[in-house]
């Protein structure tokens, strides 16, 4: 029993893994946010090229 236990304490394996989700969740954030941004400043910018459009017909 004592084995297992300095065996389970050593391993690391866990960690990573949770490591690893950490860092996706982090970046899942932030492409999200970036994505958020740039979806306002896309829809900005074609409402300008309509408003540009609609008033040189």
């Amino acid at each position: 029993m004592k084995n297992f236990v300095a065996r389970f304490v050593k391993d690391e394996s866990g960690a990573t893994a949770i490591e690893y989700g950490l860092i996706a969740a982090l970046i899942a954030v932030a492409a999200a946010a970036t994505m958020n941004t740039v979806g306002d400043t896309l829809i900005l910018l074609f409402q300008r090229v309509i408003t540009e459009i609609t008033a040189n017909i």
